[in-house]
């Protein structure tokens, strides 16, 4: 590379760095888990999507191992060549009996399967009305699709139809929202929306990655919790949270849907099928969400009880009732800092700046697990706690 042009790079780094947007990984030497081996020492892991605790759930685990022994390390293949072994139908049908739709089919990530959808349903003819906030996989798939573009505030209904009368002309329109917003941990008003879909003759999508599994009287997500289920019509989500938390996306909806991506979607044609360990354990994973509602209401109580708490200390948490927990800060250098802070003090949560959020929307997102113990969410509110007197 020419040195002009690293120097161009790191000059790059550096404003990032210097305007506090600089981010970092640390590499865990542990299992997921509420507790994570960090830089040496125990924390609390206030930071992951491990929604209901099953990334490391001894029966997920044994299935996973199992399947290594039965079907091998990966697949070396796309699915329509040698890719598709018996236990890819078998999850695939098991998603489709769990959230009530006709067919689904498997992707290596949700961002492929949001990526796929968009330009195999849709050209220039029609139109995508999208949320401000939809997930970056969302955005980066309307991107690849001719379709026309138009964009409504973050849940305002009333810009919703605005966008909705604009695209009238258009021959199919296409409503697409995440069921809850990672950000903000919001959930989408999905009633209004399909009432509006139905109004103006279009389609729903909904990306439930932050809600399958835990969201819902039995874990199929916010379709489910708002009582739309046989109103929306395709729906997107990961293996990669809630259901284990190891790699695979889907989409789900009608049967001639998913007959088509198997035909066209390129994320589907030219990548490697989901390893056979991941599917054996998003398998196991969803007999546990089927039978154990103990595990959602637990998480529901552990997020309860992180919002009362900080919000007694003083903290600005925006409000709602997930198991996502904004807390917010004036700028990204506080943010950082507090960050900083909780982790002296044996807390992981990560704070987000720009551009993952907008300017001046800092935010560390804590994240509640069912596996998380009362003591465990007392523990990282007094970090919080102790860390804001250390930076005032």
């Amino acid at each position: 590379m020419k040195t002009e042009l690293r120097d161009e790079l790191q000059q790059t780094l550096n404003e990032i760095e210097k305007a506090g947007l600089l981010k970092s990984e640390r590499p865990l030497a542990s299992p997921q888990g509420p507790r994570v081996e960090v830089a040496d020492r125990e924390v609390l892991n206030f930071c992951s999507n491990n929604y209901l605790g099953l990334a490391n759930h001894p029966d997920v685990i044994r299935a996973a191992k199992a399947a290594l022994d039965t079907w091998g390390f990966g697949m070396a293949s796309v699915r329509f060549i040698s890719g598709t072994q018996k236990i890819h139908l078998e999850l695939e049908e098991s998603l489709t009996e769990f959230l009530k739709t006709e067919a689904t089919i498997l992707f290596p990530s949700c961002f492929d399967a949001n990526g796929a959808i968009f330009e195999v349903l849709l050209d220039s003819d029609d139109a995508i009305i999208s949320d401000a906030l939809n997930h970056a996989s969302i955005i980066d798939g309307i991107r690849l699709s001719k379709a026309a573009r138009l964009r409504y505030a973050n849940r305002d209904m009333e810009d919703l139809e605005a966008q909705l009368i604009q695209a009238q002309s258009a021959r199919r329109r296409l409503i697409v929202t995440d069921g809850v917003f990672s950000m903000d941990g919001y959930y989408a008003p999905l009633p209004e929306i399909c009432d509006l879909a139905a109004k103006y003759d279009a389609m729903v999508m909904v990306d439930d990655s932050h809600a399958v599994g835990f969201v819902g009287k039995t874990g199929r997500g916010t379709p489910e919790l708002f009582g739309v289920e046989d109103r929306v019509d395709i729906l997107t989500g990961t293996l990669g949270k809630a259901l284990g938390g190891a790699t695979g996306g889907y989409v789900s909806g009608s049967r001639q849907v998913v007959d088509l991506l198997r035909q066209r979607a390129r994320p589907y044609l030219f990548s490697n099928a989901v390893p056979p360990s991941s599917v054996m354990g998003a398998l196991t994973a969803l007999d546990v969400v089927r039978a154990d509602a103990e595990g959602r209401d637990r998480l529901w109580h552990n997020a309860a009880m992180m919002r009362s708490r900080m919000q007694e200390e003083g903290f600005l948490v925006l409000a709602g009732d997930h198991a996502i927990v904004p807390v917010m800060f004036a700028d990204e250098l506080e943010a950082t800092a507090i960050a900083r802070g909780l982790f002296t003090r044996g807390v992981y949560a990560t704070a987000f700046t720009y551009p993952v959020v907008p300017m001046g929307r800092a935010r560390i997102r804590v994240q509640l697990s069912s596996a998380h113990s009362d003591a465990d969410i007392e523990a990282g509110v007094l970090a919080f706690v102790g860390a804001r007197e250390e930076e005032a």
